[in-house]
């Protein structure tokens, strides 16, 4: 395998750029010929001197055999090999998949049970190689999908890329909340959501999460309207009105051009400061 640097074009934009690519050299008959076996994206940033050793690495990966002599690699080249070679295998686990008939699922055609077919694996030859979360992910998938959630944001025009940024937000804030970059670095290194969406979350840019949250504020009213309205069908919720009493709230300053800022009794004994005298209403659930 070797890493091939391809200049290619935009069909949307006309935009030219650089896109880099894993490849093997394969014989069809006569003919040898260069097979595309990855795409590593625009965003490929491991330096060129480092990708012979990157594509001796993922031999071994995928053969599971070591080099008599190992090449000498950096942290960088460890990280990348073990990423790519996950995808690699789970692309060939989806190739080899054979639907399961009633023999194999443990029954014979004339309806006896088939004899136990028994392997043995020595445990202490297994080796855990990036491991992954997907408990909550699931769960938190499922909760979407009951939403109809991904059905709102493509009736919204939001793209496949961005819905897929979205939904790595929203189950982000669901199983580990934190900072849109400490969210990017759960998606990157410790959830199974990607594998789950098959998305590679690790060949996002840097300013994903922004912008899905950009997305999600753009189209606020119709996500809240539509959310709002499900999860009362879905549980049988009635609308109220709850009223929020506010005045424990007070701005420091004058606050003369906000029309919420008067003066009235402190609870915390600020007299001094004008405070938010306004109840906001707000829809809620009985």
């Amino acid at each position: 395998m070797y890493i091939r640097r391809t200049q290619t074009r935009s069909t949307a934009t006309g935009e030219t750029y650089v896109t880099y690519r894993l490849v093997r050299s394969e014989r069809r008959g006569q003919k040898v010929r260069a097979v595309t076996v990855l795409n590593l994206g625009r965003h490929f940033a491991l330096p060129r001197e480092q990708w012979p050793a990157l594509c001796a690495r993922l031999e071994e990966l995928l053969s599971g055999q070591q080099a008599l002599i190992p090449m000498a690699s950096t942290a960088a080249v460890e990280t990348a090999a073990q990423r790519y070679a996950a995808l690699l295998l789970a692309r060939q686990g989806e190739l080899q998949v054979a639907p399961v008939t009633a023999v194999e699922s443990g029954a014979t055609a004339a309806g006896t049970p088939a004899a136990a077919d028994l392997q043995t694996v020595d445990v202490a030859s297994l080796e855990l190689i990036r491991p992954r979360s997907v408990g909550v992910e699931a769960v938190a998938l499922w909760a979407l999908q009951a939403l109809g959630f991904i059905e709102l944001l493509i009736g919204l025009g939001v793209s496949g890329p961005l819905r897929s940024l979205i939904v790595g937000t929203i189950v982000g804030r669901m199983a580990q909340p934190a900072s849109e970059r400490a969210t990017r670095r759960w998606l990157e290194r410790r959830s199974g959501l990607g594998e789950l969406l098959e998305v590679d979350f690790e060949a996002m840019a840097e300013n994903a999460l922004y912008r899905a949250g950009d997305a999600l504020m753009q189209h606020r009213t119709a996500i809240e309207d539509a959310v709002f309205s499900r999860v009362s069908a879905l549980f049988g919720l009635d609308t109220t009105v709850t009223l929020y009493d506010l005045t424990n709230t007070y701005f420091e300053g004058d606050a003369a051009i906000n029309p919420q800022a008067q003066r009235g009794h402190s609870k915390e004994q600020r007299s001094d400061c004008p405070l938010v005298t306004k109840r906001v209403p707000l829809k809620c659930y009985a």
